[in-house]
This record gives structure tokens, sequence and C-alpha cells, in this order.
């Protein structure tokens, strides 16, 4: 059985590390699963334990810049000056990492590897205290919605890894930007709470074009290859809340419970006795990509919806990365009127 620690409880949670074991750590964006990164054997019981592919490579985090160093190739000064910007928080940086640095386990083979440093002082503790860097992988069942709280590792994981660390929901709730710098000019591989508008403050251009990769490529960056962010129910996207009423007309004709989540707004302007599973994503982008994994995990409790209906936000700012893990989620799936 999985055990529940406190942040009175972080040195416990370190030696577990040290020894090997499996501890899910709090970010501000998801709960990660943390193992020793220099250690192989730790690293491989990670992917046993989310049932995660071999070649999806897994994220570094550290506690200061000085540990990526020690590991990485710097090549260019404006890498420091995003650590500067944006470490502690929701950035993560690929890097050309030095001769066998680290195992293939973590990297899936590339000579190129993930770093972030999380914005949580619980987390940052927890990697100080256990000396090595942690890999830190969703701390989910590989596919389905990312945890956002320490219940939602535990409904996944429980029995599988040693403990949890729970520090509460987490505060963005979709993952860290990807930003890949072993490439002339930078690519963003993920988009997360770090816009591509934030990164031109520092860099003088910037891609975002790259989110997604070829069966037969190895991704340099999680969430580019695999199924992700699944419910059990199917999920439709309505583009947008004009088109809401199309949508539940629609869905009211179907012979399946259909359940709503969209934003208060929507969700006020709907009958509760005919859609009773609904959940609120707020009043905003912001809001709807701090609450869309719980969201998505909500409905998993109530195995009679299968067909979730989600608003759509317009692929700008945080709303690109709202909309990368919903398109993820639904397979790309839009009502059409």
């Amino acid at each position: 059985m999985t055990v529940r620690l406190t942040n009175t409880q972080i040195q416990q949670a370190a030696a577990l590390i040290k020894a090997g074991e499996l501890v899910a750590f709090p970010t501000e964006t998801v709960y990660g699963l943390g193992a020793d990164a220099t250690n192989p054997v730790a690293v491989k019981q990670v992917y046993q334990a989310k049932g995660r592919p071999s070649d999806n490579p897994l994220i570094v985090h550290v506690h200061n810049f000085d540990q990526v160093k020690a590991l990485a190739i710097i090549p260019t000064p404006t890498v420091a000056a995003l650590v500067q910007a944006f470490w502690p928080g929701p950035l993560t940086l690929i890097l050309p990492i030095k001769n066998n640095a680290l195992d293939a386990s973590v990297t899936g083979g590339l000579k190129t590897a993930a770093f972030r440093m999380p914005n949580n002082a619980a987390t940052l503790k927890l990697i100080e205290l256990a000396g090595v860097p942690l890999v830190g992988p969703s701390a989910n069942t590989s596919g389905k919605p990312s945890p956002t709280t320490a219940d939602h590792v535990l409904h996944d994981l429980d029995g599988k890894i040693a403990a949890v660390l729970d520090d509460g929901p987490t505060k963005v709730g979709v993952e860290s930007t990807v930003l890949d710098m072993s490439v002339v000019p930078p690519v963003i591989l993920r988009p997360g709470a770090v816009t591509r508008e934030k990164l031109l403050t520092i860099l003088p251009k910037v891609l975002d074009n790259k989110h997604h990769v070829a069966t037969n490529e190895v991704p340099k960056a999680p969430g580019m290859k695999y199924r992700h962010y699944a419910p059990e129910a199917s999920v439709i996207i309505v583009k947008d809340a004009q088109d809401f009423n199309a949508a539940i007309d629609w869905a009211l004709k179907q012979s399946v419970q259909v359940g709503l989540l969209a934003t208060d707004q929507i969700l006020a302007s709907q009958d509760k006795i005919r859609f009773k599973e609904q959940f609120s994503l707020g009043d905003s982008v912001v809001s709807a990509s701090h609450k869309l994994f719980d969201g998505l995990r909500y409905f998993d409790l109530y195995p009679e919806v299968k067909i979730i209906l989600a608003q759509g936000f317009e692929p700008k700012g945080l709303g690109t990365a709202y909309m990368n893990r919903l398109e993820k989620a639904s397979g790309t799936h839009y009502f059409e009127k």
C-alpha cells in the first residue's frame, strides 16, 4: 500500500528515493512520479508502474541550475537567461547531455535530455535532501489524465509506488512548456503556461510547430507521440460557446448519457435534470486549464457517462496549452453542426 506523506515528512520521502523507491511529488503543474535519475533500475520501475512506453523520455527535475550543468552541455548563454527568468517554474529545457551523463532509460536513447526546476518548495527540498536529480513523469497510469491531487495519484498507482508527498492541489494544472534548446532556432515541443509570447521576451525567435512526431520517431519530450489524457468516455470538443446550443440539442438525442465539461456560463444555461453529470471549468481559460484534468477524471467516477462535451478555447496564450491537452484527450474529435 502506498504511504501518504506530508510536508513534515520530506526527509522520509528523500530516504525512500535514496533506497531506489518511487515517490510521487507535487509541482505547480501536476504531480510527478519521482525516482533517482542516476539509478537506471529505479528509473525502469517508473516505466513499469505507469505502463509507459520505453521510448518516451523523462523530464529530469533539479533544485538548482548547477545540477543541470553537471549533466548537460549549455549551448548558448540564453539558456541561463531563460533559467533566470522562468525557474523555478513551468518551463522544461531540452539540452544536449554530456557523454554517459544519463542512462538511456532517462533519455529514450537520445543525446538530449529534458530538465526543469519545479516551483514547489516541498519538492525542491525533496530533491535537495535526496542529493540527486529526479525523473518525474506525471504520476498516473500512462495515457490517462494527469494527476493534480494526491488522491488522483493514489487512484492510479496505489500499491505500485512507495509513497506520495501530498501538498494539496496543484496550482497550474497543465504540464510545463517544453522548449528544445538543442536546435536553432529553439522549438516548443509542448505548450504550457510559459507561452511563446513570454519566451520571445528572452529569445529572438521561437518556433511552435512541432508538437507531434511520427510513429517511427523517438520523441524528444513527453506527450508528442502516444495517446494522452484520455478518460474512459469519448471526448468531443465544442469549438466555442456559440456552438454549445447545437451540441446540446445533439446530445439530448443520443441513446447514451452525455456529460458537460464547460464554464459556469455554459452550465448555468442548461437543465441539470437533463445533464446531471456536469463539471465546471470556472470562468476563464486560466481556471479551465487548472481544472481540465480534474474534470476529465471526474467523469470516470460515472461509468454511465459515455460521451463528454468539452468546451474549447481560442488556441492562443494559455489556450494553446489547454487545447493541446484537450485535443489529445479527444483524439482531435470536434463537434460538427
